[in-house]
């Protein structure tokens, strides 16, 4: 069966997006990055939720072109721009980059996650990231914790009444942030 692991940003006090929509306090150094690129090429599609995708598309397809920017950066931008991308939207119409438009989240990711060994890493936003788990379609999760207190926003897990998760992993970085790795357990759901 196939994979989707879901990557995502939190505040230490457990928000995904602060407050007004604010999604751009993480601490995303070059160390972690490279954590991220490590992992990210072996991944067979992006999901991307709209907002999200918009944000990534705005910067990387030219990054690798900018003489002033490191290495490590040129490597993400090529990952990124060569990797599939699948954007969950109803209003979005043109993308590029390898990129297509679904707006059946369920139908689509069930029909990927049926293709043996499809690996899929799923960057959100929020909204998107809840519609995959209300679905019960996220199969790992990695949550990269922020040294940052937002005091509000949008959670990750708002109204989530469920265990079964199972740590595979943590790992620290020089910024503070810690990523836990967990696995869904079958029957949790």
């Amino acid at each position: 069966m196939g994979n989707v692991m879901l990557w995502m940003q939190m505040s230490l006090d457990g928000f995904a997006q602060g407050p007004d929509d604010d999604v751009h306090w993480p601490v995303v150094d070059e160390e972690l990055c490279e954590s991220y690129l490590d992992r990210l090429t072996e991944a067979d599609v992006f999901l991307y939720g709209r907002k999200t995708y918009e944000i990534m598309a705005s910067f990387w397809p030219t990054a690798d072109r900018d003489p002033a920017i490191s290495p490590f950066y040129v490597e993400f931008a090529r990952c990124w721009k060569k990797t599939p991308k699948i954007v969950f939207s109803r209003t979005l119409r043109t993308v590029e980059w390898d990129t297509r438009v679904v707006s059946d989240l369920v139908e689509e990711i069930g029909e990927l996650r049926a293709q043996r060994g499809c690996r899929m890493v799923l960057f959100g936003g929020v909204q998107t990231a809840a519609t995959f788990i209300a679905h019960d379609l996220v199969d790992e999760y990695r949550l990269f914790v922020h040294p940052v207190l937002l005091g509000g926003g949008v959670p990750l897990f708002p109204g989530v009444d469920r265990a079964g998760l199972r740590l595979l992993d943590v790992m620290t970085y020089d910024s503070a942030v810690v990523q836990f790795h967990y696995e869904q357990l079958a029957n949790a759901a």
